[in-house]
């Protein structure tokens, strides 16, 4: 059973990450670069994680470089909240970022973010697409919610998916803005024509234009964020008779508090047929994000910088396929909160392994300051540098994770927060409800064992865990 570490314990994991980081550091006499890929709205169904389907050859290729983390969750189910969280190294009720339009230099303006520090470490910190949050596709060409001090270099990027195609899209929610829209097209345009590929190839010459120095570049993909376009034949990658359904009941929509649920009706009234086309659609953009990825691998094998870079893959969250009904993201549901999480590349010692603690993305700030040797970290970090299972995945690790979202509508007012241990997750919504899974025997989450007897001690336990965290990162009610 997860409990909070004592200071003796920390003392000693501590010490065990600095030991671990070393090692790391005396792999190279030279800095260590960081290519940072951020994908929008991607979960694990991917070739690493076990998919059976989704052909990623090139997230399979970083896994193969490092260490894929199992159970990687995120602080917020939505993108800027979730991305703030990851660049600040700050939760949510911290930074004050529950929505779209908040930026968080707003309540944190003297912040130094992740890619800030590496700048005043000597870094050339250069983006090229979404690392903070901006509206897709709206924003998509456009700076959003991006934050100056924190890069040398930026671009946007904007294709045919953007400028000319969205008037071909199928979409089976029309009600819905296209952010927030099952729909999707098969495009006839190539790959290098489409948001992302120009992002690749901008990102290509930045890794050319800059490899004689340090450097800490964001590739923030847009796939797979809706509307699904894509390449033509990505969706021919993935016949509808091929695809299977998330298994579904009704009871399902029962299980948890009201609030807890973002689909209304289930599936949102989707037949059968259109949900595996969604998925299909789904599958393609995945497809089309790992053959842009496998460009970025391509020009560091081909530069020469693949000794020297650490590679990290992240989500801002994850996404749902129909789990308990439920489309997109904006839940505290396993599918919704859990991120494929892959850190590979120069100095991580626990290649071709797979981590199955609960890890967070706030945990990427300090686990990347401390492996490339920055100064100045600041002290009052959420995360723990994630070090130690770098160099050994099965290490001791007592950390759960935290994630947060708002009630739906009649209760946006209500936050919920849900806890993450290896065995259960607990999720509380105050006056209206609590939820409890536990995956060792549940591991679909389809009974929630709330009102328990049995499971009344892990629940206290969980719970007071739960509120100690939040109390020290920022919940002043907790």
């Amino acid at each position: 059973m997860v409990s909070l570490s004592r200071s003796s314990r920390r003392d000693v994991l501590l010490a065990g990450a600095s030991l671990a980081a070393a090692s790391l550091l005396a792999a190279s006499g030279r800095p260590r670069n960081v290519l940072f890929i951020a994908s929008d709205d991607l979960n694990t169904c991917l070739g690493a994680y076990g998919h059976a389907l989704v052909k990623t050859p090139n997230v399979d290729r970083i896994a193969k470089q490092g260490v894929l983390f199992d159970r990687a969750y995120c602080q917020y189910p939505l993108c800027s909240p979730s991305r703030t969280s990851v660049m600040t190294g700050l939760a949510p009720d911290t930074t004050a970022v529950y929505d779209l339009r908040t930026h968080f230099r707003d309540a944190l303006p003297s912040v130094v973010t992740l890619a800030e520090l590496f700048r005043r470490n000597g870094y050339f910190s250069a983006r090229a697409g979404k690392i903070y949050h901006y509206g897709v596709p709206r924003d998509i060409g456009k700076d959003g919610l991006d934050d100056g001090p924190s890069w040398d270099k930026t671009f946007n990027p904007i294709g045919v998916d953007r400028a000319k195609e969205e008037q071909f899209l199928t979409n089976y929610t029309p009600k819905r803005g296209l952010g927030s829209a099952i729909s999707f097209h098969a495009s006839s345009a190539a790959d290098e024509e489409h948001t992302d590929g120009i992002l690749a190839d901008q990102v290509v010459h930045l890794l050319e234009q800059n490899h004689g120095a340090p450097f800490f570049i964001g590739a923030g993909f847009y796939r797979p964020h809706v509307p699904w376009i894509a390449p033509a034949k990505y969706f021919d990658m993935y016949p509808l008779n091929a695809i299977e359904l998330v298994p579904f009941h009704e009871s399902e929509m029962r299980m948890a508090p009201p609030l807890a649920y973002d689909t209304r009706p289930a599936h949102w009234d989707m037949d059968k047929k259109q949900r595996k086309e969604a998925m299909r659609a789904y599958f393609a953009s995945v497809s089309f994000l790992d053959a842009q990825i496998g460009k970025l691998l391509d020009t560091l094998d081909r530069l020469r910088l693949a000794g020297d870079t650490t590679i990290v893959l992240w989500s801002d969250h994850g996404y749902q396929l129909g789990e308990h009904g439920q489309w997109m993201k904006s839940t505290l549901f396993e599918a919704a909160a859990r991120v494929p999480l892959i850190i590979g590349g120069a100095g991580i010692t626990g290649r071709r392994r797979h981590c199955r603690r609960t890890v967070e993305l706030l945990d990427l700030y300090p686990t990347l300051a401390e492996i490339c040797g920055l100064k100045n970290i600041p002290a009052n970090l959420h995360g723990r540098s994630l070090a130690p299972l770098l160099h050994s995945p099965q290490a001791v690790w007592d950390k759960p994770a935290v994630t947060q979202t708002r009630g739906q509508p009649p209760h946006t007012g209500v936050m919920g927060y849900s806890m993450r241990t290896e065995r259960y997750r607990y999720t509380s919504w105050g006056e209206h409800g609590e939820e409890i899974y536990d995956y060792q025997e549940d591991p679909r989450e389809l009974r929630n064992r709330a009102g328990d007897g049995r499971l009344a001690p892990v629940v206290r336990h969980l719970r007071a865990t739960m509120t100690a965290i939040l109390h020290l990162r920022g919940r002043t009610n907790a």
